[in-house]
């Protein structure tokens, strides 16, 4: 996918025209874990529906395997089955009488037999970790995490190539959250599908994402590695926004003296950079000790 010098102009002509985003360069290549974050209002969920067709530049072209999605004759429809969108509470969506036919309500749509649907549906369903017994309770009477893993069913029983998740963890205690998480993380090793994750919490995305961009005001400020972006956390706390709570405590430690990595992002990175400045603290007292005594 790609977006070339895109904007999207809000009410224009008129006295409330904004721009929501403006001169975007963009390119996501197969198989890519993305993480896309921004405060409110910086254009990133603007940014995303874009991908699929949901909303139509002002100026600038968006392509689809090197297609413009908004060419003549372009087939929306067949590109949305491809890239799939999973709204913010995306259980807001469900309605069928049962689990399993809500779940097969996107692959019926593409046309396929009712046998071919349930199959891609129990499939999707497996994927995301919604048990069996639950195939045909009301969607209504689910867990909030359990209604948005058969949310997320619902997207990947079309088959997607990319999968597009805006805040797929709001409302979720930090259990659901791990495990809906988890579980798309899965996906992405398993099925190679690509993933963009829009998200406020900054430990999800240095935890999953291998790429993470940056929105601020309606512009891409930030495109790298999670590590290379919380570099420069002091210019994200400008924007409104902050690093992994990894990366102040890394400083506060090289500040006293431990002499650790102040670029590590996860729990586990810094984890075992703390370990092994430690050990070699440790060592560096114990050989000063030794030559201590030998001097005495």
């Amino acid at each position: 996918m790609e977006l070339k010098d895109v904007t999207y102009t809000y009410s224009p002509g008129t006295v409330y025209e904004a721009n929501a985003i403006e001169h975007i360069n963009l390119k996501i290549d197969e198989g890519q874990f993305i993480g896309v974050i921004g405060h409110t209002g910086s254009g990133k969920s603007t940014l995303i529906q874009h991908f699929n067709g949901l909303m139509k530049p002002t100026s600038g072209q968006v392509l689809y395997e090197g297609e413009d999605i908004w060419a003549e004759g372009y087939d929306l429809r067949k590109l949305r089955s491809r890239v799939g969108l999973v709204f913010q509470y995306p259980e807001h969506q469900l309605f069928e009488i049962d689990v399993l036919t809500d779940v097969c309500f996107g692959p019926k749509n593409q046309g396929l037999s009712k046998e071919d649907a349930e199959e891609r549906a129990r499939e999707a369903l497996k994927h995301v970790g919604v048990p069996e017994d639950l195939y045909r309770k009301s969607p209504f009477e689910l867990s909030g995490g359990q209604k948005r893993r058969v949310a997320i069913a619902g997207v990947l029983a079309m088959n997607p190539k990319v999968l597009i998740l805006d805040e797929p963890t709001a409302g979720l205690d930090p259990r659901g959250r791990d495990e809906i998480l988890d579980q798309i993380k899965h996906l992405h090793e398993e099925r190679g599908i690509t993933i963009l994750l829009v998200s406020h919490s900054m430990e999800d995305v240095a935890r999953y994402a291998g790429r993470l961009i940056v929105m601020n005001d309606a512009h891409l400020v930030f495109d790298d590695t999670p590590r290379e972006v919380f570099r420069h956390y002091r210019e994200l706390e400008k924007m409104g926004l902050a690093a992994p709570q990894v990366t102040y405590i890394m400083h506060a430690l090289k500040e006293r003296g431990l002499d650790v990595d102040v670029n590590a992002t996860t729990v586990e990175e810094a984890r075992a950079n703390i370990l092994q400045a430690l050990g070699k603290r440790t060592s560096r007292l114990e050989t000063e000790d030794t030559e201590d005594k030998r001097i005495c």
